[in-house]
């Protein structure tokens, strides 16, 4: 990869950049210099920064700025901005027990084109709603967070009154209390700044009842954004979130830039980012650290007499991000009856994950998953760097012999097709399972699976346990590829020095 220099996201008033050099995936090997001047002004601004990511705010709109730094320079204009709205001058305030009325009130005033500003301060806030061709502005300091008390608040439906999907859970249609910020039919939308959305999963009672309906509705996330087009998530800090945190669904051209997603490790389904039915998405530079899968691709599940809500996910790229805890890294499916197409996913660091890639389905799904190039990466401490499995044992019929007889079943609709893997230059230390255990099935084997340069070392410590969650696999520890139902070519091999280690 050749050095860098790239604009991820720009509004106006925040900049995205990209600041790789050679090798980079999300953490630089030194510090970065940087600076940014205003083009015929005396505004500039310089620093170092020790991630790929370089992220810019408090930026005149309108405006040309010069980014110079040792890779070159970049020239950027920041956009311009039809008015600014402080939701303070419409009654916000952070003494108040809640501001969704007063917030309301400001983004409903925003002219098109214009900013709603957030400033320094905690506003805690109920769900409110956010409008077409708007940027939420959240500079460092503030705060929108939600109480922990859910008298009130608002519940979105499964479907709108035109019958469309609005809301949805783990792949079927579902009431489900709103998100604190939550967009439906927004276009051109941006959310950027250096600010806070905390989503209150840490108060209350949310977190007691991760698979429960309660009020009629499924838990809340944190960002829901749906049936939206040319979106944009730059900046801002993501956490705390109920249940998934952001949930774009049915949206097409988002791109989420330069963010941190950060839920506490034993917070349940606390996904990071969870595209479903989504095409055109664009994932760079953003750190995770969740309580379940970092980012997790959906595209709806197939139900009993349903499957007019699927839809695919298609043309996703996922790249110099950071994942330092979690279940997967980066997890398709199990919900894929839909299809999952044409997934990048390059130069990024997967740190103490359970898995690394991981594709998970099984029988009455339907769909396809195909063509997944992942390549340059590096692990450290994941237990399956590479795990596909077709018989996962979700939903509560997933242990019935239907779904885990390894003897072959009748080919239909209801079958899922798992093909085209590309697996490259990964780098994976500290393995403690498996660098990789496929399981297709016996009547639709996982096929087109190419390994190429996937080194691995093992953790000397690690205990044995199942590489997939799925009846009848045995546990393992410092184990190569294992394959079974599955079409593979290439091999898994040991990092120079680490022979030592390769026993099992």
């Amino acid at each position: 990869m050749p050095n860098t220099l790239r604009l991820l996201a720009l509004s106006s008033r925040t900049a995205a950049i990209l600041i790789a050099p050679e090798g980079a995936n999300y953490t630089l090997s030194q510090p970065l210099a940087w600076r940014c001047t205003s083009v015929g002004t005396a505004d500039s601004r310089s620093g170092e920064t020790e991630t790929v990511s370089l992220f810019l705010e408090s930026l005149e709109p309108d405006t040309e700025y010069t980014l110079t730094t040792t890779l070159g320079d970049l020239t950027f204009q920041t956009l311009p901005c039809a008015g600014l709205c402080d939701i303070t001058s419409f009654g916000a305030d952070p003494a108040a027990d809640d501001n969704a009325a007063a917030i309301q009130l400001a983004i409903d005033s925003t002219p098109e084109g214009g900013t709603l500003f957030v400033p320094p301060g905690r506003f805690v806030t109920r769900p409110v709603f956010l409008r077409s061709n708007m940027t939420l502005y959240l500079p460092e300091g503030a705060q929108l967070a939600a109480p922990g008390d859910r008298e009130g608040w608002p519940i979105l439906p499964a479907q709108d009154e035109t019958g469309r999907n609005i809301s949805t859970w783990e792949g079927l249609p579902e009431a489900s209390f709103a998100a604190v910020i939550t967009a439906v039919n927004c276009d051109n939308l941006t959310i950027t700044g250096r600010g806070v959305v905390d989503g209150g999963g840490d108060r209350g009672d949310w977190w007691q009842w991760p698979k429960e309906t309660r009020d009629g509705a499924r838990r809340p996330r944190t960002l829901f954004l749906a049936h939206s087009r040319n979106v944009i998530l730059s900046g801002v800090t993501v956490c705390n979130s109920p249940s998934w945190t952001v949930h774009p669904f049915f949206c097409n051209q988002l791109t989420a830039a330069a963010l941190f997603i950060q839920n506490p490790p034993d917070s349940p389904n606390t996904d990071g980012l969870n595209p479903e039915s989504c095409c055109d998405i664009t994932l760079t530079a953003i750190a995770f650290s969740v309580g379940d899968d970092c980012i997790a691709v959906k595209a709806g599940k197939r139900g009993p007499g349903q499957s007019d809500h699927l839809a695919p996910t298609r043309r996703l790229s996922v790249t110099h991000c950071q994942m330092a805890r979690g279940h997967g890294a980066v997890v398709l499916g199990s919900e894929m009856s839909g299809e999952i197409t044409d997934v990048e996913i390059a130069h990024c660091e997967f740190d103490g994950t359970d898995r690394g890639l991981r594709i998970k389905t099984r029988r009455g799904r339907g769909g396809r998953v195909s063509s997944v190039v992942m390549s340059d990466i590096v692990m450290t401490g994941v237990g399956t760097p590479l795990a596909v499995n077709a018989f996962y044992f979700c939903d509560a019929d997933g242990h019935d012999h239907w779904v885990q007889n390894r003897a072959p079943a009748v080919v239909d609709e209801t079958t899922p097709v798992v093909k085209d893997i590309t697996v490259k230059r990964v780098r994976a230390e500290g393995v403690m399972l498996a660098a990789a255990a496929i399981l297709g099935l016996p009547e639709a084997h996982v096929t087109g699976v190419t390994i190429d340069d996937f080194q691995v070392s093992y953790n000397p410590d690690a205990k044995a346990e199942v590489p997939l969650m799925a009846d009848n696999v045995k546990p393992t520890r410092h184990a190569g590829l294992i394959a079974e139902f599955a079409q593979v070519t290439g091999e898994v091999t040991l990092i120079p020095g680490m022979q030592e280690l390769a026993k099992c």
